[in-house]
């Protein structure tokens, strides 16, 4: 691993309050590797934060199995220059899966604008760079990992796991296992749990439901703090018993439809065989008023 000497590049934002996307900086070099700044001025899937994150520039055009590692922190200036944040010194593997790290939230734009940080609307951005290692190229199995918090993960799994520690950041605090390989197994799990419960509620079963409760217990007796995913979870029960009390209500209704309309049918037949009866009544009635209108024969 060869350490490259540290690059600082600073470039300004202008009309800080109008912007609204990513701003990118221009592209600049450091230990042989270029780079450039993304500043979120309205966060990054965190709202009301102010988010900056370090690239890797033109990766599409590099080489299969490329990786850099390197440590880099960002630095606020005001107008004047005066310095008025400055980040913690992150050390990451930047590759083809995971070509971008940073800070989701660096400062509240309330805070931003109570400090009066940002002077005559002007935000001055300053990246810190050293560059640690260079990779331009290497096998590629597809089973490559990288240590997050702790927990070995696939490069895929990389920005997945990442953002559940931004949302989330006690998750694992009181996680027991210490085993590298059991924990990544927990974490997989716990992956395909986020994932299940991403599903339309009615999708489920109950046996599915009952199964995936299991599973969330589970992975909460090893430590996993997991009370935004019981939340979900209580959602999706109450969202399918909602479904089913209303398809329930539908079936009763047809049913009651279905009574209705043999009801009907029973009183058609019933108003046919009281006619009918009326008609034979009548009509043996008025044979025995002609029967009674016959000449009586008187005896000789």
């Amino acid at each position: 691993m060869e350490d490259h000497k540290p690059t600082a590049f600073t470039f300004e934002i202008d009309n800080f309050s109008e912007k609204e996307a990513v701003i990118s900086s221009p592209t600049f070099s450091s230990g042989g590797c270029q780079w450039y700044a993304n500043v979120y001025p309205k966060g990054n899937g965190i709202e009301d934060h102010l988010a900056v994150y370090l690239q890797v520039a033109n990766y599409g055009s590099l080489q299969l199995g490329w990786k850099r590692r390197a440590k880099f922190s960002f630095v606020l200036l005001n107008q004047s220059g005066k310095e008025f944040y400055k980040s913690t010194e992150l050390c990451n593997l930047f590759c083809a899966q995971v070509s971008g790290w940073g800070i989701p939230k660096v400062l509240t734009l309330k805070k931003l604008k109570e400090k009066g940080s940002v002077e005559k609307n002007k935000l001055i951005v300053k990246v810190q760079v050293q560059v640690l290692e260079v990779v331009n190229e290497a096998e590629v199995t597809g089973n490559e990992t990288m240590n997050v918090k702790g927990f070995q993960v696939l490069y895929s799994q990389v920005v997945q796991v990442s953002w559940i520690f931004v949302n989330h950041p006690d998750i694992a605090l009181n996680f027991k296992p210490k085993s590298h390989l059991v924990k990544t197994t927990y974490m997989n799990l716990l992956l395909k749990l986020i994932e299940k419960l991403d599903k339309p509620p009615h999708s489920f079963s109950e046996t599915e439901l009952s199964n995936t409760r299991t599973e969330l217990v589970d992975l909460t007796q090893t430590g996993f703090k997991l009370d935004w995913l019981k939340e979900k979870l209580d959602v999706i029960y109450l969202e399918r018993k909602k479904t089913a009390d209303a398809s329930r209500i539908q079936e009763l209704e047809q049913h009651n439809k279905n009574l209705k309309a043999e009801l009907n049918k029973e009183k058609i037949k019933s108003a046919a065989s009281a006619a009918k009866v009326l008609w034979l009544e009548q009509t043996v009635s008025n044979l025995k008023t002609k029967q009674n209108k016959k000449p009586k024969l008187s005896p000789n």
